[in-house]
């Protein structure tokens, strides 16, 4: 077991290891027996350098062969298909992509014929849904009742915008949803001691977030910086969407402040890999 530093007790997220890869768990996730998910961590692949060792990113000058076999690694230990898997084209949008059989191994072993995408969902068992980070808010979905799942990645535009509705919108349009019936999990990402924002962003938030919230959102420093909760600004967003409170998990394990195992870019800047959410529903049987 690795060091974490956590601002909780360790309850809600877990971290698991299997065929040498290391990555975090969600009980909630887990206990219902009806998907593989994943959050990445450093450990257990084969890049080198400023990449080391498991780097998800194509796009960051990394040899392309080590990503290849770091996403070969992750989907034996998750048990899931590589050449299944659904890439995002992240650009801080909420746009949401309902995943079709075509789009099956887009990202990994043929094109991706979109951008701008930041959000997936599918109810296709065996489809492994995948969204890059580096600070940014990870948001799963898991439908109990339809058997549907969405994965999404949400930076401060994303969650301003309450990229967490957009997915469940789209989840009720195409599998008739039902946010009651909704295990949503809040990921790894930047927490609010580590994350200061000016005065601009501050502004989006105090508008899109009712004032009763403010003070759980964000505070003002001597130096006329603020510090944002992107963890409570996600939670406020699926609880406003209809996910019960007993439906939602908050991870307590921040990436800024844990650089030797998970990848920051307020750490790193742009010398830095890419971490990855894995989202799979399992198909029957395994």
């Amino acid at each position: 077991m690795y060091d974490w530093k956590r601002k909780g007790d360790g309850g809600l997220i877990k971290e698991v290891t299997r065929d040498g890869v290391t990555w975090l768990s969600f009980p909630a996730l887990e206990e219902t027996g009806l998907v593989a998910h994943a959050f990445s961590t450093r450990m257990g692949g084969v890049s080198k350098g400023c990449y080391s060792t498991m780097n998800f990113s194509f796009t960051r000058g990394d040899d392309p062969e080590a990503v290849r076999e770091n996403y070969r690694r992750m989907a034996k230990a998750l048990g899931v298909d590589e050449t299944r898997m659904v890439l995002t084209w992240q650009t801080h949008t909420i746009n949401v992509r309902t995943v079709t059989p075509e789009d099956e191994g887009k990202g990994i072993v043929q094109e991706r014929d979109y951008r701008d995408v930041d959000g997936l969902i599918t109810d296709r068992p065996g489809v492994t849904l995948v969204t890059f980070f580096a600070d940014c808010v990870p948001l799963y979905f898991l439908d109990r009742k339809r058997r549907a799942i969405g994965l999404a990645h949400s930076g401060w535009r994303g969650t301003v915008n309450r990229m967490g509705q957009a997915v469940l919108s789209a989840m009720e349009k195409e599998y008739g949803t039902d946010p009651a019936d909704v295990t949503a999990c809040i990921g790894p990402s930047i927490c609010q001691d580590c994350y200061e924002v000016g005065e601009e962003v501050i502004a989006e938030f105090a508008a899109a977030f009712r004032e009763e919230h403010h003070p759980a959102l964000f505070y003002k420093k001597e130096n006329g910086k603020y510090q944002l909760d992107l963890w409570e600004a996600n939670r406020i967003v699926l609880r406003e969407a209809g996910v019960p409170e007993t439906g939602i998990s908050v991870t307590d394990i921040c990436t800024h402040c844990n650089p030797e195992l998970l990848f920051s870019h307020r750490t790193s800047a742009d010398r830095r890999g890419n971490l990855c959410a894995f989202l799979c529903l399992k198909e029957e049987g395994r």
